[in-house]
């Protein structure tokens, strides 16, 4: 039975609330403060939060215990993932409340612990970091998209981006600029793309251009990525479909055993359930932890050797990937754990 309402007090009888506002921290604290004030001690309550730290959401909550997060993909009724937040005081009845509910509607859940953007939107934003890393260096947007759908991604990163609409990422990149490390490199050309309200497919322009539906280079995108490599005193050069594919794999890897190492993610076999249902990796390939056990991870550590003086600290290889190589290990191994 489905009821209808525009009041908090019509949740009073609920066994489960999902909050959905957009990701706003202070929107977000209220309304679960709201909720709480008006449901049941035994319920549980649920935050659709695809970014922000539910240990700061709950802190001046009275039931901490009963929240977590359950982080649907978009569109929810289609996309199978489901990531299950388990926040520091996150009681172990209602996580098991969480994953019984993804069962009941046939998800694909994965467990996670909280940072920003949890386990898949943190490797993705590092993922479009080093994209946008080799626009400034000589790429354009059709030649990284041409690449990555030729390794498998149904569509590249700028297409995606172009059809989810550029301001969602604008809104997080410009909440997270105060704590932005002046070490960090930055690449402002999705921001002045949304300064001219290029918001994607919605607006007709985004990294493309599009008419009558269809999506094209646009000159004035290229022109405004060389007039920003030439502001930096940037030579541009050709990068080829596999160098690409290699940053990107690469990328995805370091971060995605970062992840591991904090225990974001239980295994690396968790990263990969999570990128090839909810971020379209290639399934085929079996993930980007596994197709990084199968070329090796002496190959991945030398992928990401330049990367680490000249992208920053969130681009230096992770200290367990480096670790296991040295061992002639591999990432499977630490599938056998929790």
């Amino acid at each position: 039975k489905v009821r209808f309402s525009t009041t908090f007090q019509s949740l009073d009888d609920a066994d489960l609330i999902i909050e959905a506002e957009f990701e706003d921290m202070a929107v977000k604290k209220e309304v679960l403060g709201r909720l709480e004030a008006v449901m049941r001690r035994d319920a549980v309550l649920t935050t659709n939060t695809s970014y922000l730290d539910i240990n700061e959401m709950v802190a001046g909550l009275d039931r901490p215990q009963n929240v977590l997060g359950l982080h649907f993909f978009s569109p929810a009724h289609v996309m199978k993932l489901l990531e299950i937040v388990k926040a520091d005081k996150t009681a172990p009845d209602v996580l098991a409340t969480g994953v019984a509910v993804g069962k009941a509607l046939r998800k694909i859940a994965v467990v996670c612990g909280v940072c920003d953007g949890f386990i898949g939107n943190r490797i993705m934003a590092r993922y479009r970091a080093q994209c946008e890393f080799m626009l400034e260096e000589g790429a354009l947007p059709q030649d990284i998209d041409g690449a990555l759908e030729a390794y498998g991604f149904p569509m590249g990163p700028f297409a995606v981006q172009d059809l989810a609409g550029l301001d969602i990422s604008w809104a997080r990149r410009k909440r997270l600029a105060p704590m932005r490390s002046p070490n960090e490199r930055y690449v402002p050309v999705a921001d002045q793309l949304c300064e001219r309200g290029r918001f994607g497919q919605k607006t007709g322009k985004g990294w493309y251009l599009y008419v009558n539906g269809k999506r094209q280079p646009d000159p004035e995108v290229e022109a405004l990525i060389l007039a920003h490599s030439a502001a930096r005193g940037i030579t541009r050069r050709t990068i080829g479909p596999e160098e690409i594919q290699e940053r990107v794999l690469a990328t995805m890897v370091n971060e995605g055993t970062k992840i591991v190492a904090e225990g974001i993610a239980p295994r690396p076999l968790d990263v990969d359930v999570v990128l090839m249902n909810g971020y379209g990796y290639p399934a085929w390939r079996g993930g980007p932890m596994h197709e990084a056990d199968r070329i090796g991870l002496p190959t991945i550590l030398k992928v990401l050797k330049p990367m680490q003086g000249r992208d920053g600290p969130g681009f230096v290889a992770s200290q367990l990937l480096i670790e296991i190589a040295a061992e002639g290990g591999s990432l499977a191994q630490l599938n056998t754990r929790g």
